[in-house]
């Protein structure tokens, strides 16, 4: 008998309800999601789609991913820090991505940021962002025990608005602690629980 928002699919791996019918999810939740990432490149493009998915379904913006990397010039940061107006007039005309004005600015603006980090002493983006690990993470049963911000994410997103970046959000920088695996919130009985490598379950 499986827990209490456990699914367990027919290749007989325990997963959340939310990555056990969508291949897509499911192929995300059992190799990228929860999984450390440590680099500057990495960390701006989880920046940039966790925004992008504000208001829509994550399996929205991940179909929609490789389009968003050829869109966006692969989410490197110096690349797209150097995009003008023709540039945003080019990104508003493609259907393969999320058209939202203010988001694809906020991309553009969180890329210069990116870069002013770099001289920073508390170091690029990704290690700034790890600099807020809760000391200690939650260990849900459920989804309903899984929470959708904690004072680590609202002081993150206190942090990265001083350093000029918007769209950043207690729940959507929580969102991004999940997903880039600062915090284990893998549900109790799910086959990933424990495989982050940096919370003893």
């Amino acid at each position: 008998m499986s827990e209490p928002g456990i699914v367990v699919g027919d290749d007989g791996l325990a997963r959340p309800a939310w990555a056990s019918v969508d291949p897509l999810l499911r192929e995300y939740y059992d190799t990228e999601w929860g999984m450390p990432v440590r680099d500057e490149r990495g960390m701006f493009e989880r920046l940039s789609l966790e925004a992008f998915q504000s208001g829509l379904s994550w399996a929205t913006i991940l179909r929609k991913r490789p389009a968003f990397r050829e869109a966006f010039a692969g989410f490197d940061p110096k690349a797209v820090a150097a995009f003008d107006d023709r540039d945003v007039e080019r990104l508003m005309g493609d259907a393969g991505i999320v058209r939202n004005r203010a988001k694809v600015a906020a991309t553009i603006t969180n890329a210069r940021a990116t870069l002013a980090l770099r001289d920073d002493p508390e170091g690029d983006l990704a290690a700034f962002v790890w600099s807020f690990q809760p000391a200690a993470t939650p260990r849900p049963r459920t989804m309903a025990e899984v929470p959708t911000s904690a004072p680590e994410s609202v002081a993150l997103s206190k942090a990265l608005k001083r350093k000029g970046f918007t769209f950043v959000g207690p729940t959507t920088m929580w969102a991004l602690m999940e997903a880039i695996g600062i915090v284990d919130t893998h549900l109790l009985g799910s086959h990933r629980r424990g495989t982050s490598g940096i919370w003893p379950q």
